[in-house]
């Protein structure tokens, strides 16, 4: 059997088996209800019929006897004396005694309405009849219709028990109840026997036996469950064969049609399929569904086509996205460090966009060897749109600048050619610098765009606010403003785009300025790419499960200055083979000086050593680069290294010293090539300024 064929069994079977359920549950609360209710109208009229004649037997009774009579025979009884139960059962010859007073009591009298009691219980069959008298909580024997050795003698007296107990006035009669007990099942009946005033004196007991009906009864319980059982198995299986038909069948027929769609369907639309071919004939809801699953196949043909066109189309824009976002991305400048051979400045930006492709953009270039040019840019709108109006602005703004136009001329430049064949009504907003890089000396203009952010040297970040110039591409024969400024060492710049500050959570709060600010203070001595991550990092935080709904891009840019004239600069990346370029630029510069030998394999054990501990630390496991200055002081009596790096901020001189009196094994790994460096240095002094790890050692050329 396949593996088709066994879940469709195992289907088929789950249908009945629920219909099954249904069915057979449903029969049995009704099986049982019908039972329960026919046994107890059964019971109930039988209980009924027992107790009314019980009541008439005690009532005719009670009616044959006379009152007077029975009070003179309990008057006369009480005479004897007190009735000792026990001792009457258990002592013989009490016994005899008392029975002998008793019947010496008895006259004619007595006897004639004691077998007025036994014509009564033998013609009706009643299992007891009594009579017997109530006085407080105690009933007394008058006459016992019976004649067996356990009949009540006249006198014979116990406490009040049974139903009389919780009847208020029992002396009016007990209504008749049915009772199980050490005799059986009884059906009971108490009436008075009255006086001529009407007083009830005496109660005269019947006690009728329902042994045989209760077995009647369980009989009755037996016949009804077998015929009722009977007719809902015969039911349930006629109830199933036209379930099966009217339902269960057609229902499978239409699953396995569908099935058959959902399996077989080909790329091209079905003409006759399972379905189509489907004729359910039930003239109720089936019918009805089947014309409507009909339908649905053919909504479903089309659907799919539809679809198929529509991913493909999605899939090619997708597709173009794809290629359109790296485009972009490949436009912005993204390899760090940007300009590894420039000592005088460190720079870095980063951009997110909010969609596949953004509006945003940032550009940073050398103009000539002493100008770098800076952009920071936002384009109206998101999308390919956007992207397209950037890729346009940002070239054009490269050109203009490189050609040595001022931050003014550029953007009015541009703004009249953005304004050329501008239907989509696009613009966008630039902050443009060019700064000097030998003095420091900078011209910006700012059209319509965010404030930059300034932080002098060993100061904090402040907002510089001054009026800005209309966006770009908004009207034609704008003219631009610009301002001076001045970097000096250790200054930087902080630009960003409006998706920085307009950045909003889920309870619609902006990131805002002073957020920024409070950020950028913090992370104030970072590395520019350290710095950009702590605000985004900051702004993922405020921002949560909100999504972005703007591109998000920032550039910081640290302002270090010309090197020291009479200082030489090595700049190259932080590795280990790069160690021997390191050496032969120091030997070099000592050289022109006559360094004493001696002094120089110190200075050399010193660099290597910190050179060393650059590369394998301070950017692990990216690498970066390091910058050795090195210069002269005290008319060259000393020989000044300076190792800059913008690795992992680490000062080397707070490792404690090594315990030389201790052997090699128990002394604590590390620490011992920065000891001698120390011990051979004349000084050695460490700083973290402006993102930058700054080791300085300086070494007396002399044996003084």
């Amino acid at each position: 059997m396949s593996n088709k064929e066994s879940k469709k069994k195992v289907r088929l079977v789950s249908l009945r088996f629920k219909v099954v359920v249904v069915i057979v549950f449903t029969a049995l609360v009704l099986s049982v209800l019908a039972v329960t209710i026919s046994y107890h109208v059964y019971s109930s009229t039988m209980d009924d019929h027992y107790k009314t004649l019980a009541s008439n037997l005690a009532k005719t009774a009670a009616t044959q006897l006379d009152a007077k009579d029975l009070l003179r025979y309990y008057e006369a009884v009480k005479q004897i004396g007190e009735y000792d139960d026990a001792k009457y059962w258990g002592d013989a010859a009490y016994r005899e005694e008392y029975d002998k007073k008793a019947n010496a009591i008895k006259d004619d009298r007595y006897y004639e309405m004691l077998n007025i009691l036994f014509d009564i219980k033998e013609s009706n069959e009643v299992k007891f009849l009594y009579v017997q008298i109530l006085e407080g909580n105690m009933v007394t024997y008058v006459m016992d219709a019976d004649d067996t050795e356990e009949q009540c003698q006249l006198g014979t007296n116990h406490e009040i028990s049974g139903p009389a107990k919780e009847i208020e006035h029992p002396e009016d009669g007990i209504p008749a109840f049915i009772t199980n007990d050490t005799y059986g099942w009884l059906c009971t009946s108490v009436e008075p026997v009255r006086d001529d005033d009407g007083k009830s004196v005496a109660l005269v007991g019947v006690d009728i036996s329902m042994n045989e009906i209760m077995k009647d009864r369980a009989d009755y319980l037996r016949t009804i469950i077998l015929f009722i059982g009977i007719v809902v198995i015969v039911l349930i299986a006629v109830i199933l064969f036209g379930v099966a038909k009217a339902l269960i069948n057609p229902i499978n027929m239409l699953s396995d049609a569908t099935r058959s769609f959902v399996q077989d369907r080909s790329d091209e639309q079905k003409v006759d399929s399972a379905i189509s071919r489907l004729k359910i004939n039930t003239g109720d809801e089936v019918e009805t569904l089947c014309d409507s699953v009909k339908q649905m196949e053919n909504d479903i043909n089309r659907y799919i086509v539809n679809l198929t066109a529509v991913t493909a189309e999605k899939e090619r824009i997708s597709a173009e996205l794809n290629v359109a976002s790296q485009i972009q991305a490949d436009m912005l400048p993204r390899i760090f460090p940007a300009f590894p051979d420039r000592p005088e400045f460190d720079i870095y930006a980063s951009m997110t966009p909010a969609k596949e492709v953004g509006g945003d953009f940032y550009d940073f270039f050398l103009i000539d060897d002493d100008h770098i040019g800076l952009v920071m840019a936002d384009v109206s709108g998101k999308g390919v749109p956007a992207a397209l109006f950037m890729v346009i602005a940002k070239t054009l703004i490269k050109n203009h600048a490189q050609q040595g136009e001022s931050p003014s001329e550029i953007l009015k430049h541009v703004n009249e050619q953005l304004c050329e064949g501008n239907e989509a009504e696009l613009f966008v907003t630039v902050w443009l610098a060019t700064v000097e890089i030998s003095t420091g000396k900078g011209l910006a203009a700012n059209a319509g765009h965010e404030h930059p952010v300034i932080r002098r040297a060993n100061g904090e970040f402040e907002l510089v606010q001054y009026r800005h110039s209309p966006a770009v591409a908004t009207m034609e024969g704008i003219r631009f403003r610009e301002h001076e400024f001045k970097l000096e060492p250790g200054d930087r710049l902080f630009v960003y785009t409006d998706g920085v500050p307009e950045a909003t959570n889920a309870q619609h709060e902006l990131f805002g300025t002073d957020r920024m600010l409070q950020v950028l203070n913090q992370n104030a001595d970072a590395a520019p790419k350290e710095l950009l991550l702590a605000v985004r990092n900051e702004i993922d935080d405020f921002v949560g499960e909100a999504p972005q709904f703007d591109d998000i891009t920032m550039m910081d840019f640290v302002y270090f200055g010309e090197p020291n004239k009479s200082d030489a600069v090595l700049r190259l990346e932080a590795r280990t083979n790069n160690l021997d370029k390191v050496i032969a630029f120091i030997n070099e510069n000592l050289d022109k000086n006559n360094c004493p030998q001696k002094i120089k394999m110190q200075i050399d054990v010193a660099v290597e050593e910190l050179f060393v501990n650059i590369s394998h630390y301070a950017y692990n496991p990216e690498v970066g680069f390091a910058t050795i200055n090195f210069g002269w002081e005290n008319d060259k009596k000393y020989a000044v290294i300076t190792f800059k790096d913008s690795g992992v901020p680490f000062n080397p001189l707070e490792k404690p010293d090594p315990d030389l009196t201790l052997s090699a094994e128990e002394r604590q790994i590390g620490g011992l090539g920065i000891y001698m460096v120390k011990k051979s240095m004349s000084d050695v002094r460490y700083e973290y300024k402006d993102g930058q790890n700054i080791l300085t050692i300086k070494k007396l050329l002399t044996d003084e």
